[in-house]
Parts: structure tokens; sequence; C-alpha cells
């Protein structure tokens, strides 16, 4: 069936806008962080599928880093392996571990691999123990308890953080035209693996492949002010402040750290973005409006 005319004239204009991302883009890394709704949700997927396979097609070169804790969870319940969290991660025991590994680097990794092949996409799926491209040391959590007056310091077991990365193998995987999709488990100097945050893995492989944009879908609107208002085009000083007069406080603050420490690490911009909303990447990436919150480094950037 054809379409309208105001349809058409809304397709076309639609085009137009994108035209000048497209040429702005074509050729920069972006790296982008998948999780929430937009992993669990049947429709979301396919179309975040869709939309990394057109950013590949334009010329784009996303590399997708993957969480998982849902998938860890219900699995582990199923084992009857109990969950333990302290500050909103995960302790991983040896055995908890296996699990994380075959939960990331084996059923979710897959999943995404596949839909994006399956859309017409040529996608790589790997760990960060795939050529050792994600070091990783133990990550030590202080917390402060009222029985004592010095932070105690608790072994989260196999839960680490970015020691270093080495590109190599995902540059190799980009000039090859493929999609590389990441599960961020990362891999000590004693050859033991780690869960590490998505986000983290996301926004330092960002920094080392010198990123355009990193790009985390979440499951809220974006970052918002007091009158709950999503606040967009802000700067690195701007962002300090709004974490200065408690408007970012809880569970926001790793993302937004990790989103600060982008930044001033050479990524040109990181977008925080509603995953809930279908191609939510291409209307950040290609559109005027976005369906999120953008932090660069100088006011006015795209």
């Amino acid at each position: 069936m054809p379409l309208s005319r105001k349809d058409a004239l809304t397709f076309s204009s639609v085009l137009s806008e994108a035209l000048p991302y497209i040429q702005r883009f074509s050729g920069k890394i972006l790296v982008i962080k998948y999780g929430g709704n937009a992993m669990v949700d049947e429709k979301l997927q396919a179309s975040f599928a869709r939309d990394m396979v057109l950013l590949k097609t334009v010329g784009i070169h996303p590399v997708v880093v993957h969480g998982g804790g849902p998938q860890i969870g219900d699995l582990l319940a199923r084992l009857n392996i109990k969950s333990e969290f302290i500050n909103g991660m995960r302790v991983t025991t040896g055995e908890t571990m296996d699990v994380v590994e075959m939960v990331l680097g084996g059923l979710v990794n897959k999943q995404i691999v596949n839909l994006i092949n399956q859309n017409g996409g040529r996608a790589v799926g790997v760990t960060g123990k795939d050529g050792q491209s994600i070091q990783a040391r133990k990550l030590h959590v202080k917390v402060k308890t009222k029985e004592l007056d010095e932070p105690e310091i608790i072994d989260m077991g196999h839960v680490g953080e970015v020691a270093h990365i080495d590109t190599r193998l995902i540059h190799l995987m980009l000039d090859s035209d493929l999609i590389p999709v990441v599960a961020p488990i990362g891999v000590g100097k004693d050859g033991a693996s780690y869960n590490i945050n998505a986000d983290l893995v996301a926004g330092k492989l960002a920094e080392s492949l010198k990123a355009e944009k990193l790009m985390l879908l979440t499951n809220i609107q974006g970052l918002m002010n007091k009158e709950g208002e999503v606040l967009t085009g802000l700067t690195v000083e701007e962002v300090d402040a709004l974490i200065a007069d408690g408007t970012i406080h809880g569970g926001m603050l790793p993302k937004i750290n990790c989103a600060l420490e982008a930044v001033r690490n050479g990524v040109h911009s990181v977008h925080i973005i509603d995953g809930r909303v279908a191609h939510a990447s291409l209307l950040e990436v290609f559109s005027d409006v976005g369906v999120g919150t953008l932090i660069t480094n100088h006011s006015g950037e795209l």
C-alpha cells in the first residue's frame, strides 16, 4: 500500500534530518551499553538489533557491551544458589562466577549475536578473556558500619574493576566489518575470571577505543532535575554541580560517574538514553531531539 502524502512528507523529512548526522559520524566508533528493558522485551530486542545493523550499514562502527544481571539471578535461583548484594553489587563466589560466565559469555551474548545476525548484520561475541582484552583486578569495597570507626573492607569474591583494555581484538573485528558484542568478564593476572559492571566496561572501552560516543541504555528517561524534567546538553561542570546539590544521588551516581570519567578521558559525548523507547539508539544519533541526556566536555555539541 503506497504512503499517503502526509506520511511520505514525514518519512522524507526524517531521512533528510538524519543526513548530516550520518555524514558526521561515518567512520566513527560508538560504544553502546545494552541493558534494562531493551534486553528482555522482544520488540525492543528486535529494534535494538536492527539499529545496530543500520548503524553499521551507513558506515558507523557500533561496539555493544551488555549486562545480564536478571538472567544471572534467574539461573542462580533455579540452581538454589543464594544471591547476596553489597552496595548494589553481586557478591561473586567461585561457584557464582561459573554461572556468571555461563550466562554472560554464553546464553546472553550469543542471543544478542544471533539477533543482530538474523537482522542482516555480522556480529561476533567475545568476553574480556578472549585475547586477554579486558585485564581486571579484584575490586575492594569499603562499607561504613555503626560498630566500626573505620570503613570495613568487604571481599566481593570475583568482582573486578578494569585494570587495562587491549583494543587490538576489537579493532580487528571492526576492520573486518563485524559488530563486536562484548560480555563484561575480565581476566586477572593469575588467570582468574572477574565479573565487572557493564557500565564500567563500556566506559573504559569507549575511552580506549577513542570512541565518538558512549551510549548507556537505561530504564529511565534520562537524568532529571528536582522537578522531574529531563536534562540534556550538560557539561561536566554542570553535572558536578548537580551531584554537589544532591540532584544526582543514589543508584544513578555510579552511572553518572562512569559517564563523567569517559568524557574527561577523551570520549566526545555520553548519552544516557531511555532503552524502553523503540529505536532509541537511532533517535539519539540521527535526530535533533534525542531521547535522553547528553553530557559533553563542551556546551553546544551534538
